[in-house]
């Protein structure tokens, strides 16, 4: 058997393929995982087409396949395969047809990227969540620890920075220092 197989195997039972890793590490995992499946089950049959033929487009396959088709097309339509040709030099009738598959193909991209973008956007708002909720605890066990620091009558140094630490930084805030920072750059690069 090889490890992939054997790795595979053990994840079957519920094992975890790499035991070192923390609980939770398998737990956040695990999560991911389901959210990611989710998501693929709430996919309609119109973007499962759309990612499928985007998957397919962007492939050596496809590739190949399109110079094996264009070569045969221009071979029979120069006289080369002693067929009729059935659309001769310059070939209007190609330029036709790969002109609405390159239409559809890039609607079935925009697709597959616009789901794919709604799905970014949500894991983009749950890391945010998951941040400021950080960041609020990491406040607050400062907060706490200094506050056992100053009842124990450890000596931290200088407090000014523990202080501003101390303070829960909101998110608007700090969007609105980004946008006014980056319109004074714009204004004067």
């Amino acid at each position: 058997m090889s490890s992939s197989h054997l790795s595979a195997h053990s994840s079957d039972k519920g094992q975890p393929e790499h035991p070192e890793l923390a609980g939770v590490v398998h737990k956040n995992i695990e999560s991911l995982t389901e959210m990611r499946i989710g998501e693929e089950r709430k996919k309609s049959v119109q973007e499962k087409t759309a990612d499928l033929l985007t998957r397919f487009s962007g492939s050596m396959l496809f590739v190949y396949v399109h110079a094996v088709w264009f070569g045969l097309w221009i071979a029979v339509n120069i006289g080369w395969l002693r067929i009729k040709p059935f659309d001769p030099f310059p070939f209007s009738l190609l330029t036709l047809v790969v002109s609405l598959e390159a239409i559809f193909l890039s609607t079935f991209v925009l697709i597959s990227q616009n789901h794919a973008g709604q799905v970014a956007d949500k894991r983009a708002d749950l890391d945010l969540q998951i941040n400021l909720l950080s960041e609020h605890e990491i406040t607050r066990l400062l907060t706490l620890i200094d506050a056992i620091a100053d009842h124990l009558g450890v000596d931290v140094g200088e407090k000014p920075d523990v202080e501003e630490l101390k303070k829960d930084v909101h998110a608007q805030h700090v969007l609105d220092e980004i946008d006014s920072r980056e319109d004074a750059q714009r204004k004067n690069p």
